[in-house]
């Protein structure tokens, strides 16, 4: 079976031109869900540092997924994104936590207050965070230590739940048993875990698009300075004009100068942020 997912992967990248990624399953820590995951490895033997890629309220396939979930449609958005850190030197794993719980088309705009709680990124989405670092550790081509986090939007939320001091799923968090660092795109900050106090045990880059109408900017700018203020370690930057998903490479999104500005800003950053905090 695994020969034959190599060489189906394989196709995939002849086909579409992307780099293959190999479907991976790991339990999460919630102790009853096996997770699906799509690992994308760098050149070379190794080992590696690593990044967890978290997807958003629409899940990691293409919207023309058409009933079929696999590597072959996931959201362009998130294969770039794995494909820009493995040209990096990273081993990059997504995450999906929203299929194996029956819900592979993900959830339409506006839907958050009626989503069930078993995809809560405050309660659940964390343990399979979690999942996908143990999975990650007991690798032998990736180095324990070097694990970061990336997250989009609710997946981003799921990000800034997961590094928190209060994060479920782990005992006295550090940067060393947890995640090294966390780079969280377009979050919602009006969550209940985070909205009173947020305490990053690791550090933390926030990238906003100003122009964004599905979350509030400015809550996340409020949360921000709160947390500087009180020590923590978070960054933040605030692209003027930029909407939300800003870096869908499709040509909706990339026809808007300013989505294309912050796209390219925003890997730039993300690059300079995690080659710092795993310091090579």
């Amino acid at each position: 079976m695994r020969r034959i997912a190599v060489i189906a992967g394989l196709l995939v990248a002849l086909i579409t031109g992307r780099a293959a990624a190999e479907t991976v399953r790991f339990p999460s820590t919630d102790g009853k869900t096996s997770l699906v995951g799509y690992l994308f490895l760098p050149r070379g033997d190794g080992p590696f540092p690593s990044i967890v890629l978290l997807h958003g309220r629409a899940g990691p396939y293409s919207s023309l997924a058409n009933g079929v979930y696999t590597e072959a449609t996931l959201a362009k958005r998130h294969a770039s994104w794995a494909e820009f850190w493995t040209s990096q030197g990273y081993v990059a794993l997504l995450v999906d936590s929203f299929g194996p719980r029956g819900y592979q088309r993900g959830f339409p705009r506006g839907s958050y207050s009626r989503r069930p709680p078993e995809v809560s990124e405050q309660t659940v989405r964390p343990l399979d965070a979690y999942g996908a670092l143990a999975y990650l550790r007991a690798r032998p081509d990736v180095i324990a230590d070097r694990v970061g986090l990336h997250g989009w939007s609710n997946g981003a939320m799921t990000a800034l739940v997961t590094i928190s001091d209060t994060a479920p799923g782990i005992v006295q968090p550090t940067p060393t048993t947890g995640f090294r660092a966390a780079l969280a795109l377009y979050p919602g900050c009006g969550m209940d875990h985070v909205k009173d106090r947020f305490a990053p045990y690791a550090p933390v880059l926030m990238l906003l698009a100003s122009a964004d109408d599905e979350v509030s900017p400015a809550t996340c700018e409020k949360l921000a300075q709160r947390t500087r203020a009180a020590g923590g370690a978070l960054e933040f930057v605030v692209y003027e004009g930029a909407q939300h998903s800003f870096d869908d490479p499709g040509t909706t999104k990339q026809s808007l100068d300013a989505n294309r500005r912050a796209t390219a800003d925003a890997r730039t950053r993300a690059a300079a942020f995690f080659r710092a905090q795993f310091g090579r």
